[in-house]
């Protein structure tokens, strides 16, 4: 199945393909990469060489990225999502920026009528022991603020709106 993943305002795409075995092949951007892909709680963990990623579902179009220390959240759309949002007229921009776990949060980066790009950290969460700056899926103006810091938030609550 093909996916459009948006990671810091880069759009690249995923294809992924599993075998009645169970073997699991993926290309991006046409490529096709050599990695051991294995089913975790929440998500999977890939293995490219000597370098472990873990890729956690946190909701339907989300998914949280783990290296090492680095962190990160990738908005997902697979072809089937994003032709039912162009018919509806939603295009594939987002609207809003939600938590993808839950956690505490611990900055609050921007305020409402701030202009912001895409990939700019806008809230940091803190999470299992790790922050992680969530971004802007795309530029755009902050509409609303839905969080102060020291706030504890659930997962897929709602953070920043957008105009």
């Amino acid at each position: 199945m093909k996916y459009r993943v948006t990671l810091e305002g880069a759009e690249r795409e995923v294809d992924v393909t599993i075998a009645p075995g169970g073997e699991i092949s993926v290309t991006l951007d046409g490529h096709a990469i050599d990695a051991e892909v294995r089913a975790i709680p929440g998500g999977v963990r890939v293995r490219r060489g000597t370098t472990l990623h873990e890729v956690l579902v946190s909701g339907t179009d989300e998914v949280q990225l783990a290296s090492g220390a680095s962190r990160g959240v990738a908005q997902v759309l697979s072809e089937k999502a994003r032709a039912q949002r162009a018919r509806a007229g939603g295009g594939a921009v987002a609207k809003e920026l939600r938590a993808p776990m839950p956690g505490r949060v611990v900055r609050v980066l921007c305020a409402a009528g701030d202009a912001v790009t895409a990939g700019q950290a806008l809230v940091v969460v803190e999470a299992m022991k790790m922050e992680n700056d969530l971004r802007a899926p795309a530029a755009g103006v902050v509409s609303q603020v839905h969080v102060s810091e020291g706030a504890s938030v659930e997962g897929r609550a709602l953070l920043v709106t957008f105009g």
